[in-house]
């Protein structure tokens, strides 16, 4: 299924990376891009779109270096960093320096290099186009320029709940490959040769939390402080949790704050209590509160999804809900929407680092398990054998082929292993079955955790996966008019976070310490001592009631079917028990995820081209 080659029409932000090669010229024009930066010699280097601020270039002689996203560098800056350019691989110290979230792209020496950032928010991808390589931030649209066809197996592998570490990397298309978030690509002189190396490592987790709270303080400021330097209002998310609090109180002392708040529908939902109580203490920020009957539920127009994603996203489960106050915040005034994502991912931590500290630090460890027990009510025989497994990631990793359709593990067997084993449902075909197997196995072979200890991996796997839904949110948002930005997940924020000894930042006995110890001073301590978290259970149960007859129209018509990937009787059965108790944990997601982004693929080919290219 090729998809058609022209850019995306709809407002967000693009780019491809050309080698400085006779053979540019024929890519550029058939991208009708409207914005171009050329090499030296002419030819194009960037084409694409993107605001007016969100580009800096720094040319000196053949050398071009340039940011793409929110970084506070200056032109100059850059130019002093191009001129003293001595390899493309000096580009790992600027990367690992500049705040914000961005790409980095040079041309150097007749080579290309080009990078996103570590937590997975700024993607990279190559693909052979002709006889030159081309880069890009878009797999799909690297796949239209090739001609490339979907990847079927691959499709099947995105069906799994959940996909392990590696297999989300590879694009859908045969012949697109992706770049790590933790890597950069190179591509040589002959324009074709591509390496691709790593720039970026977690920290040891080995400061204390009473010297990573400050750090962490200064990193999240500078964050908020970037998003506000372009001037103008900024508008917060404010559920009155600790994340979006936190950013509130911060970008209040920067910037004209507009602070959003969306009430659960669940009588037991406490966050409009905090967020009033939140806001209390911003006199200066204006509190605008949505009615709760106006807020969309889970599953809500899922028939109208027409964004061109490069890969599906269970995102669009929620995209209604995520994105229908931003045009009301846009008329306030608001020119960004901060929101305090990754929060979770970054101030509390995975309880798989005590299967490493049980064996480093026995004694402290088990103390601190016999809380966990209690707290999540695990069977002592289960923790005892999941802390004595083993398994190398590799080896698990193969294994999981063995369970694909075993029943859920046990929590804690998920807690503290190397994550949720994928699993497939009595909807998905043999032979989906047989293409994911194929592919975690091939995945398998040479498969490396994304650290060295099971804690560690399961942290990044869990940041990466949460970038990954919020990429293309922030798609969607630019396409309604006001664009998103995320700053926990910035990679100084990350790092900074990660630093921090894992035993004071996950324990038994308190709620998110790094976070609480990180805003004290900045967020009022009767704030910071919120314990409870709303879960919106209620608006998913109530959304799969309210919404099962797009379901139905969804499986009428199935692309996954087509394929041979998915039965839709099956799935046209269940979207008719709304209250089958298993719906309750997401396992339709990924299965509509990648309907819903077929759908829209086909919309694509008759949207609107983009216009032509100025230089």
């Amino acid at each position: 299924m090729p998809v058609r080659n022209e850019a995306t029409g709809h407002g967000e932000e693009y780019f491809v990376v050309l080698p400085d090669h006779e053979a540019a010229f024929a890519v550029a024009p058939s991208l009708r891009a409207p914005r171009v930066v050329a090499h030296a010699s002419g030819r194009p280097w960037l084409v694409g779109r993107w605001g007016e601020s969100s580009l800096r270039v720094a040319e000196t002689g053949p050398t071009r270096l340039a940011v793409l996203g929110c970084c506070p560098v200056t032109a100059e800056e850059l130019r002093y960093e191009a001129e003293r350019l001595g390899d493309l691989a000096d580009l790992d110290r600027l990367a690992r320096r500049l705040p914000g979230t961005f790409h980095l792209l040079a041309a150097h020496g007749g080579r290309l290099r080009a990078q996103g950032n570590a937590a997975g928010l700024r993607r990279v991808f190559h693909a052979m186009v002709g006889d030159i390589t081309v880069l890009s931030d878009r797999a799909d649209l690297l796949g239209g320029l090739a001609g490339a066809a979907l990847d079927e197996r691959q499709i099947a592998a995105r069906l799994l709940w959940p996909a392990p570490h590696p297999l989300p990397e590879t694009p859908l298309w045969r012949g697109v490959s992706g770049v790590p978030a933790d890597c950069c690509v190179t591509v040589a002189a002959d324009s074709r040769t591509t390496r691709v190396s790593r720039w970026w490592y977690p920290p040891e987790p080995t400061i204390a939390l009473a010297e990573g709270a400050p750090r962490l303080r200064e990193a999240l400021a500078t964050a908020v402080r970037v998003r506000a330097g372009a001037g103008g209002a900024l508008s917060c998310d404010l559920s009155g949790g600790l994340d979006s609090t936190s950013i509130c109180f911060l970008a209040g002392r920067d910037a004209r704050v507009l602070a959003s708040t969306w009430p659960g529908r669940d009588p037991a939902d406490d966050d409009l209590a905090w967020a009033r109580r939140a806001a209390a203490h911003l006199p200066a920020v204006e509190h605008l509160v949505w009615p709760a009957e106006e807020s969309p539920l889970v599953y809500a127009g899922l028939l109208e999804i027409d964004d061109r994603l490069d890969e599906p996203t269970i995102g669009v489960m929620d995209r209604a809900r995520v994105l229908c106050h931003l045009p009301r915040l846009a008329a306030h005034g608001s020119r960004l929407h901060l929101t305090g994502i990754g929060g979770d991912h970054i101030a509390w931590c995975s309880e798989a680092h005590y299967h490493d500290l049980v064996r480093r630090q026995p004694g402290f460890a088990l103390r601190q398990l016999r809380g966990f027990r209690a707290l999540f009510t695990w069977p002592t025989a289960g923790m005892l054998r999941a802390l004595s497994d083993g398994r190398s990631y590799r080896r698990w990793l193969a294994d999981s082929v063995r369970t694909l359709r075993a029943e859920r593990p046990s929590s804690v067997q998920v807690a503290l292993g190397w994550g949720m084993p994928p699993r497939l449902f009595d909807w998905v075909t043999p032979q989906a079955e047989r293409a994911a197997r194929e592919v975690i196995l091939a995945a398998a072979e040479a498969a490396e955790p994304l650290a060295e200890g099971h804690g560690q991996h399961v942290d990044l796997e869990q940041i990466l996966g949460c970038t990954r839904i919020l990429r293309q949110w922030d798609q969607m948002a630019a396409r309604v008019g006001l664009p998103m930005a995320h700053p926990f997940l910035d990679d100084r924020v990350v790092e900074a976070a990660l630093a921090v000894r894992p035993d004071e930042r996950v324990t038994p006995w308190q709620y998110k310490p790094l976070l609480v110890a990180a805003m004290r001073g900045i967020v009022p301590d009767e704030c910071l001592r919120r314990r409870s978290k709303a879960q919106a259970a209620m608006d998913a149960a109530q959304g799969l009631r309210e919404h099962r007859g797009d379901l139905l129209a969804l499986w009428t018509d199935s692309r996954l079917a087509e394929l041979g990937l998915v039965d839709a009787g099956r799935l046209r059965a269940l979207a008719q028990r709304p209250d089958t108790p298993e719906l309750q944990e997401a396992i339709l997601y990924s299965t509509i995820a990648c309907e819903v982004w077929l759908r829209a693929l086909e919309s694509s080919r008759t949207a609107p081209a983009p216009a032509a290219p100025t230089h």
